[in-house]
């Protein structure tokens, strides 16, 4: 079971997308603390990897959320926190939440229901184009093959290995929205999933998760 995690500024009340402010903000002030809190080596090149350390801002709460060495990580940081600055505005910080546990993750035989707190980004530059030439039925087919891809990367990352005859299976009741990432307009979801995966509240699965996206939390 994996070590996750949540620490949380409650005093706060921030829009969804300042997410990567955060991100932004606690890469630049421990940038010598660990690689994981920004998701670069020390050489500058990108990590290619599940990020450990995730940003997000949860109807108006800000969210850190660590798994594995990143929960370790937040509980080191959690006392050196006095402030964030975000887009240029410093917030002084009087309450901070901490929350720490082993958390669940894997197969199941049992099926769950999943919220994405947070629109899903499930496209890339690799599949997009394949997805967008697909009808809108076709289209709703690939999305649960997505979503078995990601969560599979999700437990990758968070060190959680199926058996081979551990067949994850998932059922998608999504809607498709439009969003910004990096000044562009890309396509994302929302909405809830049926699987056979136990999965960690507040974890996130999909492409730009460390940037607050594809954030999840049981409901059924």
């Amino acid at each position: 079971m994996p070590k996750i995690t949540h620490l949380t500024f409650p005093e706060l009340d921030l829009p969804t997308r300042s997410a990567h402010y955060l991100r932004g903000y606690f890469g630049r002030l421990f940038q010598e603390h660990s690689p994981l809190l920004h998701n670069h080596l020390e050489g500058g090149e990108l990590r290619y990897a599940y990020p450990l350390v995730q940003y997000k801002v949860l109807d108006g709460l800000p969210v850190l959320v660590g798994i594995g060495e990143g929960a370790e990580l937040l509980v080191d940081l959690f006392l050196r926190v006095q402030e964030l600055d975000i887009d240029g505005r410093i917030y002084p910080l009087h309450h901070k939440g901490l929350k720490c546990e082993e958390a669940e993750a894997g197969y199941s035989e049992t099926l769950y229901t999943y919220a994405f707190r947070t629109l899903w980004m499930a496209l890339n530059q690799k599949n997009y184009g394949a997805y967008i030439r697909l009808s809108a039925a076709e289209q709703q087919q690939r999305l649960p093959g997505l979503l078995r891809a990601h969560i599979l990367a999700a437990f990758k990352g968070m060190g959680v290995w199926l058996e081979p005859e551990q067949r994850i299976l998932a059922q998608a009741q999504l809607r498709q929205k439009e969003t910004r990432f990096k000044d562009q307009r890309m396509i994302a979801f929302e909405g809830q999933f049926t699987t056979n995966a136990v999965l960690p509240k507040w974890a996130g699965i999909g492409k730009a998760v460390s940037r607050g996206f594809g954030t999840v939390e049981r409901v059924g």
